[in-house]
């Protein structure tokens, strides 16, 4: 793999500020009460949408640190066609990938109408800051090139 700049140590200040905003993500997400799993399906799955193996690995060995089963892993980039999600994954999911794929057509009316009928609106907020948090980890991440070895 190429060498590149490693964005998180070429500016430790701003990364700190990157870390200190993500433990107060985390934090209003389960006061908002997200269960510590969904969290964790938020980022694998804006991962996987991102294609940054990195936060892959490190957010699957979370969820499953949490107690997260592999058959929900194992299906979670097809969430939308199996019945191992609850109505507040889905709609926490559906507005995660909206968030995500932003430039394909913004957050669509009916996928925050389902997520804002399903969730709180401190829950549509803790998806929303989850979303854009592990959003810029992907990009720092690919961008860094991170290394990614078995």
């Amino acid at each position: 793999m190429e060498s590149r700049v490693n964005l998180s140590k070429s500016d430790p200040a701003a990364y700190a500020a990157l870390m200190a905003m993500n433990t107060s993500v985390s934090e209003s997400a389960l006061a908002a009460g997200l269960d510590a799993k969904l969290c964790e399906l938020i980022k694998i799955r804006a991962s996987q949408i991102n294609g940054c193996s990195y936060c892959l690995r490190m957010h699957t060995r979370d969820a499953l640190k949490l107690g997260e089963s592999t058959d929900r892993l194992a299906v979670l980039s097809a969430w939308a066609e199996s019945d191992y999600f609850s109505a507040t994954e889905r709609a926490a999911l559906a507005l995660s990938e909206s968030i995500t794929r932003v430039s394909e057509g913004q957050v669509p009316r009916d996928v925050y109408t389902m997520a804002s009928a399903v969730l709180t609106d401190a829950q549509v907020s803790a998806v929303g800051w989850l979303t854009a948090a592990i959003n810029v980890f992907n990009r720092i991440a690919i961008t860094s090139r991170y290394p990614v070895k078995p």
